[in-house]
């Protein structure tokens, strides 16, 4: 664990207050809102969703790869969600077997992750056929000059958010053979301009047999804990 990560841990949840107040919150409490069945949520962090899985949610496991973020994660499961599995593990080499879940959440993650496609493809393998995703993602600009400041501004919101700002996360979702559905954009609450543009909505893992395969094989299984 580098001092950055650690430091990023310890100050994330007092940095991300602004944005939570001025909107954040909301728009997490709406897509939160539609997790139904067996819900896994991949890059947990802190725990800022934990709160607001409804009764629909018949069980709920929660990873995230950062030690320190972990151990924050998990003090605050046994606080507020102590039925909740905790896992240390990656997006790219989930620890389930397939067809495992019926709906995958993914909120300020897969700007993050370091393969991008890898985590799609992982989500699609644990999913159930007509599961779904759940995700609430900042993004690459629709805009061309936007877009372009992104690009001239990603190598400093990678250096303090750990995340790429300029990422056609939209596009990645569809090209890994998911069904999008409903798609919201709009803005990150309280960022800054080149980190702004934000989509939130669902897409599902296809039924049909003969579909486009999310599926990855050869994952290995990592330590696995339940929250008491």
């Amino acid at each position: 664990m580098s001092i950055h990560t650690a430091f990023f841990a310890l100050v994330y949840d007092r940095s991300m207050a602004r944005a939570e107040e001025a909107g954040l919150r909301e728009l997490r409490r709406r897509l939160i809102a539609r997790a139904t069945g067996e819900v896994l949520e991949i890059g947990a962090g802190t725990g800022a969703n934990l709160e607001l899985y409804g009764p629909d949610v018949l069980s709920l496991t929660v990873t995230e790869p950062e030690a320190a973020m972990l151990r924050r994660l998990e003090r605050h499961v046994r606080e507020r969600a102590p039925h909740t599995t905790v896992l240390r593990a990656p997006a790219e080499d989930l620890p389930f077997e397939d067809d495992s879940f019926d709906t995958v959440v993914s909120t300020l993650v897969l700007c993050g992750v370091a393969d991008q496609p890898r985590v799609l493809r992982q989500i699609g393998r644990v999913l159930r056929p007509g599961g779904q995703l759940l995700f609430l993602e900042h993004v690459r600009s629709r805009d061309p000059q936007l877009a372009r400041t992104q690009d001239r501004f990603n190598w400093f919101n990678r250096l303090v958010v750990c995340c790429e700002c300029n990422r056609p996360t939209l596009d990645s979702i569809e090209a890994a053979g998911f069904e999008v559905g409903s798609v919201e954009h709009g803005e990150l609450p309280a960022a800054p301009p080149f980190a702004r543009p934000l989509i939130l909505g669902t897409a599902r893992r296809p039924q049909k047999a003969n579909a486009p395969s999310p599926h990855l094989h050869g994952t290995t299984r990592t330590r696995s804990r339940e929250a008491p």
